[in-house]
């Protein structure tokens, strides 16, 4: 008799003679070792109330071999003019996220992308309540926008720092991927400050490998405190698919847009009046710097505040209001989430020498800077 007939024999006479069978549970023990195990499960409980879908309407641009992707609002935005795409218009229905951020007025972030062209918005709360939403502002450039409803029992999300995020803090995204609702996946950071999906928005992303998918843009991306940290906008994937390279608009950048768009229905972007070349290393040798750092100001527009603060040709920038200047979309993002009349610290080297500025943000600029370079 083999091993297994021996096994099935003994079992098979233990049943019989009425002996007790131990059996095995598949779920996961409460405690181990005398210790809880962790659940993200409570946090998720509080914060998910706050985060709805938005289902959207409206007529866009359409045809042409590429137009499912093209037409999709969450992939056509980095897909731009296609080679062969007809142009013409057609009625769209389509579906993402959004955040719960003043249960007071109902306010409620999202990503322009995701109410882009569209001339009905429809937000569905946890609870089943089917709300209609109005526009209050949008701006692609950032991809932020507001919508508004007015609804009595709202619940809002706490908003956090991510300022104070580090690569390697978990988050979880929390959203309504390809419409399944309210679906949570969890990762860390990844990456901070990234830049160069869009080269023409501005653009401070966090990383994260937390999985995000068509469906989660506008949602929520919070902390293990249950805090808001960021609004779920995009993927790098080659595909569409997931690959583990999810993007979040950081909550302070999206906060300070929402309070703008409240405000005036827009996004009054404070201007410096400069051009920068990037510092290359053979640049820094010609300057006589250490290392290749900071924006070779290239063009100073005449009356601009930069002017007026004493900045000119050939100086370096080094820092602007406390973020470092390393590249040309160091220095765009820098200057694009601050706002018209802010007051402005800017460090640069002038001659090879450390000096610092104070210069206040202009609406309009007398001519326009030459266009940045890489």
């Amino acid at each position: 008799m083999n091993a297994r007939s021996l096994i099935c024999a003994a079992l098979l006479a233990a049943a019989a003679g009425g002996m007790p069978l131990a059996t095995v549970s598949a779920a996961i023990p409460a405690a181990v070792g005398g210790l809880r195990v962790p659940s993200l499960a409570p946090m998720i409980r509080k914060v998910s109330p706050a985060v709805v879908t938005i289902n959207t309407r409206g007529v866009r641009r359409a045809g042409g071999a590429n137009a499912p992707l093209r037409d999709d609002p969450f992939f056509g935005r980095f897909l731009g003019n296609l080679p062969g795409q007809e142009r013409g218009e057609q009625p769209f229905e389509a579906a993402g996220s959004g955040v719960i951020v003043d249960a007071r007025h109902g306010y409620i972030l999202t990503n322009a992308h995701v109410v882009d062209h569209a001339t009905g918005i429809t937000v569905t709360l946890q609870d089943g309540r089917r709300l209609k939403a109005t526009f209050v502002g949008t701006d692609p450039p950032s991809d932020i926008a507001v919508v508004k409803v007015d609804a009595h029992g709202l619940a809002q999300i706490r908003l956090g720092n991510s300022a104070r995020l580090q690569v390697g803090d978990f988050v979880v995204a929390i959203g309504n991927p390809f419409g399944l609702p309210l679906s949570a996946t969890a990762g860390i950071v990844s990456g901070l400050k990234r830049s160069g999906l869009s080269p023409n928005d501005y653009e401070d992303y966090i990383q994260t490998d937390a999985s995000i998918n068509p469906g989660n843009s506008g949602g929520a991306l919070v902390d293990l405190r249950g805090d808001l940290v960021g609004i779920n906008t995009a993927i790098l994937s080659g595909s569409g698919d997931n690959i583990g390279i999810g993007f979040a608009i950081p909550v302070n950048t999206a906060e300070r847009v929402m309070r703008q768009l409240i405000e005036y229905g827009a996004v009054k972007r404070g201007q410096m009046g400069v051009s920068v070349y990037a510092v290359t290393p053979e640049m820094a040798r010609s300057l006589g710097l250490r290392k290749a750092i900071g924006g070779l100001v290239a063009q100073v527009v005449p009356g601009s505040p930069a002017a007026k603060a004493g900045i000119r040709t050939g100086d370096v920038i080094t820092s602007v209001d406390g973020r470092r200047i390393r590249s040309n979309a160091d220095l765009r993002n820098a200057i694009g989430f601050l706002r018209v009349g802010d007051d402005v610290g800017v460090e640069l080297l002038h001659d090879g020498r450390p000096e610092r500025r104070s210069l206040a943000l202009a609406d309009t600029l007398s001519a326009p800077p030459a266009g940045l370079r890489r």
